[in-house]
């Protein structure tokens, strides 16, 4: 089942399956099914065959985007007589719950970090910039966990910054889902990477959290390169479903797991909690927030059954 609207056409360049693969031209596979393993999120049937036919043509088109704009910024700094600095390239993936966002960043990862020229990639999520639990209950907005108002926006932007100003140590929290919060501590130290990517529902997002003044920058100002997972809403229920019934026989089985209780639940009451969980909060926000932002994206990844990319959109320039 395709997603529910096609990017507008005036916009994107679309591609079938098919033709996408052939724009890998002579770009080598460099990850095993080992690999692929590791990377992939247990409740995901990404294959190698996915790998060849869509990220080893997105590698590629990075690798591309990439050097352009190193080039750029050595013209720039011709005109200005002295040399900017290096500061990493950010590549922004943003799509729903349950969409594929982390192991589409895993991946990217793995191909980026085997480039001819080894760049060192790090991987962010925006996660880790929620406010702590403590702050939600304050303001009672523990139950809209994921929505913008949940978000240290601020701390994130301040980050992002850092990072673009060549700032030689930028730190990021961190986030467990174990746990359920920003996790203490001295976080993800990034000591000026040549790539960053950064993964989330938010990096995307303009409208302001509820209460507060339009920012006068947004996250997506510090974006170099942007990509949007999408599908319909009946497969991300599914998915969503899926990895939560999952979790229920593994991690939630854990006495340290915030989500401890669910596992005491019956298959079917479980599955029933799940899915009014994601009608009632993820698919609110996928309608409200996430969804709106897709056509924001450099490029869309739109997935069918099993998180098969089916077809891709490329915003013209």
């Amino acid at each position: 089942m395709k997603a529910e609207h096609a990017p507008s056409g005036s916009l994107y360049t679309e591609f079938s399956r098919a033709s996408w693969a052939r724009l890998r031209g002579a770009t080598p596979l460099t990850v095993s099914e080992a690999d692929l393993a590791r990377l992939r999120s247990a409740d995901e049937h990404v294959s190698l065959e996915e790998v060849s036919d869509v990220y080893l043509p997105l590698s590629r088109l990075l690798d591309l985007y990439v050097a352009a704009t190193s080039q750029l910024s050595r013209v720039t700094d011709t005109f200005l007589g002295s040399p900017a600095g290096r500061v990493p390239y950010v590549i922004a993936i943003a799509g729903s719950v349950a969409g594929g966002k982390s192991t589409t960043a895993r991946i990217l990862r793995a191909l980026i970090a085997e480039w001819p020229n080894r760049p060192r990639v790090e991987l962010v999520t925006t996660d880790g910039f929620l406010h702590p639990n403590r702050v939600l209950e304050e303001r009672g907005i523990l139950g809209r966990k994921g929505f913008p108002e949940s978000y240290d926006v601020r701390r994130l932007i301040r980050f992002l910054a850092d990072l673009k100003s060549g700032v030689h140590e930028v730190r990021a929290p961190v986030y467990s889902h174990h746990h359920y919060d920003v996790l203490t501590g001295d976080g993800l130290v990034l000591q000026r990477p040549d790539i960053v990517i950064i993964e989330g529902l938010n990096v995307l997002q303009t409208a302001p959290a509820t209460g507060e003044r339009s920012p006068r920058v947004f996250v997506s100002d510090f974006i170099d390169f942007s990509i949007y997972i999408d599908a319909s809403e009946d497969e991300l229920e599914r998915w969503y479903v899926s990895r939560f019934m999952r979790l229920r026989e593994t991690a939630f089985r854990d006495p340290e797991s915030y989500f401890k209780n669910y596992a005491k639940l019956t298959e079917e009451a479980a599955a029933a909690t799940a899915s009014d969980i994601w009608r009632k909060i993820n698919l609110v926000n996928l309608r409200e927030n996430i969804g709106p932002t897709r056509e924001r994206a450099r490029l869309i990844l739109e997935k069918g059954t099993d998180h098969r990319v089916e077809r891709i959109f490329l915003r013209k320039l």
